[in-house]
């Protein structure tokens, strides 16, 4: 396949106000997405378009939609709103597209913009392209006839729906009785998750609620989990629950303030679905950056692992053609395919909760189902990305590493998608032999490509 310019693994990325996350291209983006859908003017063809809360969002937001009408696309506006909520509302508004308008859970000088097909899944490597092609064919026309300009749309109802959506994934399940420390990470949830969980009746002490277009995730939600710690203690709280800048992923916390991540998480899920015969082919799908402990909870559990590379997109594919329903990675992305197309944070804590509930257990007790091989992950910046089999020094110090942990560890050294980064990463029987291997392998990339 021809090799895209724009998109990468996930949607457009990079710093806001340069190349390509500009206006000018925004503008362009959303022409080439409506002569891919070939509209036909006002009212042939619709796109539901929503955001994060980061300040460069309205420039975004603003020239897409230009681009959009100005080829005779409808577009919904429905404002903040989390990435897996964009999902829904393109199925439920019977949408031809859905573009969300997020960097996830980096900090607030980055955007991006993730497209969505009409079934609410990421658009796949070929329609991405074929878009990318109209764009750069310099075939794009200026204007169309005023008569078939599209329409723009502040849909107002566009959260409630979410919400009730949400809340049916349990079969909108009381959760009185539980006390939540609640991290919204200033970002897309932050008007929307409280709500979801005060209205089943639990009890909620909110935290980084206040968006300002300029703190989001800024020392708060999924990736420092242990900043709310002290809260989940002080508070008594049952658990605490961490979404990212645009809730599609969630960390949790037990009642001790102890972070949960997502390889618990999937392992807790995948074992109450496989006791409810309610887990699909038997069958977890993860990626490689999981912890090797999470296998052999599988394995103990009876329950079939099918690894992918990292990324949620390569996770929702193996699942899509497994026929599999539960996915997901460390970082938190987990996908309830029954439920939604994309990683949900939101309906994963819920699933949480309701597991608590019935099977009348704390976070920690239910996060026992896996002992963590201990790991060390560094990044390092190199120069360029040659290939590894191709560096003998940083080959050889691999080989050697998982010659000596066997099967008691494993080694993974990767480049980065979307920087000139390498991760090592090591998981042994101890820590302070995780730690030395990562060190030796590192020690050899800095000599060679560093």
């Amino acid at each position: 396949m021809e090799e895209k310019k724009l998109f990468g693994t996930d949607g457009i990325r990079g710093k806001a106000n340069i190349y390509p996350i500009t206006p000018e291209i925004a503008l362009q983006l959303g022409k080439a997405i409506a002569l891919y859908y070939e509209t036909k003017g006002h009212g042939s063809t619709r796109a539901v378009i929503g955001k994060d809360t980061r300040l460069s969002g309205y420039m975004l937001e603003t020239a897409l939609t230009s681009g959009l009408v100005s080829m005779g696309m409808d577009v919904m506006e429905v404002g903040p709103m989390p990435t897996p909520a964009i999902a829904h509302l393109i199925k439920s508004f019977g949408a031809d597209c859905g573009i969300m308008i997020t960097a996830s859970h980096n900090p607030y000088r980055d955007n991006g913009i993730k497209l969505f097909g009409p079934n609410g899944f990421k658009l796949p490597d070929e329609v991405e392209l074929a878009i990318e092609k109209i764009m750069f064919s310099g075939e794009i026309k200026s204007s169309i006839d005023t008569k078939d300009l599209g329409k723009a749309y502040r849909i107002h109802d566009a959260r409630g729906r979410y919400i009730e959506f949400a809340k049916s994934s349990i079969k909108s399940q009381s959760l009185k009785g539980l006390k939540i420390v609640l991290d919204c990470a200033n970002g897309a949830g932050y008007c929307i998750a409280p709500w979801i969980f005060k209205e089943l009746g639990a009890e909620v002490i909110k935290v980084a609620v206040t968006p300002d277009g300029l703190n989001i995730n800024k020392n708060c939600g999924a990736t420092v989990p242990g900043n709310i710690s002290n809260l989940v203690r002080e508070h008594k709280a049952d658990v605490g629950v961490c979404l990212d800048g645009d809730a599609d992923r969630v960390i949790m916390l037990d009642n001790t303030g102890t972070v949960i991540n997502g390889d618990r998480l999937l392992a807790m899920c995948a074992i109450d679905f496989k006791e409810r015969n309610k887990l699909a082919n038997n069958t977890l799908v993860t990626t490689v950056m999981s912890n090797l402990g999470l296998k052999h909870a599988m394995k103990k559990a009876g329950i079939n692992l099918e690894i992918t590379n990292v990324g949620d997109r390569y996770v929702i594919e193996r699942m899509r053609d497994g026929g599999f329903n539960i996915g997901g990675e460390q970082s938190g992305h987990i996908i309830f395919m029954d439920y939604v197309t994309t990683g949900d944070g939101i309906i994963t804590a819920l699933h949480v909760l309701r597991m608590m509930l019935n099977k009348q257990k704390t976070l920690a007790e239910l996060a026992n189902c896996m002992e963590e091989f201990p790991q060390t992950l560094i990044n390092t910046e190199v120069r360029e990305k040659k290939p590894i089999k191709d560096i003998p020094e940083v080959s050889k110090v691999i080989k050697d590493c998982e010659d000596e942990l066997g099967e008691n560890g494993r080694v993974l050294v990767r480049y980065s998608g979307t920087e000139n980064l390498m991760r090592i990463m090591v998981e042994a029987s101890n820590y302070n032999l995780a730690e030395l291997w990562a060190n030796r392998i590192l020690e050899k990339v800095k000599e060679t490509i560093g």
